[in-house]
């Protein structure tokens, strides 16, 4: 059983949690965490939970007076004939508790530990919870000795102490984001965590542990006749689509999730950013990945099969530093309305039903902080497509955006009927 901790967007997070693990493996905590019902579970392959840790106790309806009691207890007790110094962090998330009291409990604890001869470095609390960066930062949960406990107090009062198994490595996003060798803020800047949400929302468990290295290419065994590798029957990976792929930020995110890309935009020189990626890619990570590009425009192109999924994020419009006027909005809305609806009709002729797709399109933001969405939404069924039903949020909630920003990405997860 585990806990992650959800981002800024928490909907966002429990959607990829249903999508991969199933919705009836979660349990939604609060609108800080999420319960998982699995026995295996890689923060570096979830995009909207910064954090996770595996519950080692459940605790009935506790204060925090108790709950830090407790930590003492049992941890005093476990690190009694710790050899080596042990770093800890404590994160409480759901309690009504300052930094300060959170760190007292740290400091109880490492108290009693030196009576045993027990080093014990505490990472200070500048707020309840240590931020992602500062657990990543001080690599916690990644080995034995250095520990970030989560303390999760749910909606109805139960509580969950677990031991993180790590947090997100945002030193790799960012490298992924800022070192690759082609960027371009005028076609907007698609996060590399927000593309691994949206591969995640699309594609679940479309690649798992059954995937080997053959011939230098990751593949399947379909046919396994032995526990060694056998000589039999292989499959590829399963192929992504994305038909707006830009300067590559989804494919290159696929590629690492062990999946294999194909990418076509409209512009040649996306499509030379997208390779100049991820050959970057390929060298900077060495990894091997099958990936193919090509000039096309997604209303009228003929895309080669297969096609196992497609994400994307389509045309969003001109950027907007305030929000338009009516009639500009409107002139707007229409013209990405007609974009999109085109490619989906384009794209339903030549994917199998059944076939996932998580697209982003825009919606935008007035003052008041209501949204206008594309036409197309209320009428997809129209198109050929289904939306996928979530067990504990809405479509509705599938929106990123940062404060300030007019134009969100609204998240559409679909499936050809």
């Amino acid at each position: 059983m585990y806990i992650t901790i959800l981002g800024r967007q928490p909907a966002l997070g429990i959607a990829e949690l249903e999508k991969v693990f199933g919705s009836k493996s979660i349990s939604v905590l609060s609108d800080m965490a999420a319960l998982i019902d699995t026995d295996d579970l890689d923060i570096q392959h979830l995009g909207g939970s910064p954090k996770a840790g595996k519950v080692v106790e459940q605790l009935q309806k506790s204060d925090w007076h108790k709950v830090s009691q407790r930590i003492v207890q049992l941890y005093s007790s476990k690190w009694s004939n710790f050899e080596g110094k042990i770093t800890l962090g404590i994160s409480a998330y759901g309690f009504k508790v300052d930094a300060r009291e959170v760190q007292k409990s740290g400091i109880i604890l490492k108290q009693k530990l030196k009576k045993s001869g027990v080093s014990l470095r505490l990472i200070p609390n500048s707020d309840s919870a240590l931020n992602s960066a500062v657990s990543h930062h001080n690599k916690l949960g990644l080995s034995d000795n250095k520990v970030e406990l989560l303390v999760v107090c749910a909606k109805d009062g139960t509580v969950y102490l677990a031991e993180s198994t790590g947090s997100q490595n945002i030193t790799a996003y960012a490298r992924r984001d800022q070192e690759r060798p082609k960027r371009d803020a005028f076609v907007g800047m698609l996060p590399p965590k927000l593309a691994q949400i949206m591969i995640n929302l699309a594609c679940g468990q479309m690649v798992d542990s059954s995937w080997y290295m053959v011939d230098g290419k990751k593949s399947q065994i379909l046919n396994p006749v032995s526990d060694t590798l056998p000589s039999t029957t292989y499959k590829l990976p399963p192929t992504i689509l994305d038909p707006f792929c830009g300067t590559g930020v989804i494919l290159q995110e696929a590629a690492l999730m062990n999946y294999s890309v194909y990418g076509t935009d409209l512009s040649e020189k996306m499509i030379r950013y997208s390779r100049d990626n991820l050959n970057w890619l390929a060298d900077s990570h060495h990894v091997n990945f099958d990936w193919y590009l090509y000039e096309g425009d997604a209303t009228s192109t003929k895309w080669r099969e297969p096609i196992d999924a497609v994400v994307s994020e389509t045309y969003l419009g001109q950027p907007f530093s305030a929000p338009p006027s009516p009639a500009k909005l409107e002139e707007v809305k229409q013209n990405c309305d007609h974009i999109t609806s085109e490619f989906l009709k384009n794209l339903g002729k030549q994917i199998k039903p059944g076939t996932p797709l998580c697209i982003a399109v825009p919606a935008w933001r007035d003052k008041g902080g209501r949204f206008t969405h594309l036409p197309l939404i209320s009428t997809i069924a129209r198109l050929g497509y289904k939306p996928y039903e979530f067990k504990n949020i809405s479509q509705n909630d599938l929106l990123y955006f940062r404060e300030n920003q007019v134009v969100a990405r609204e998240l559409l997860v679909l499936t050809r009927v």
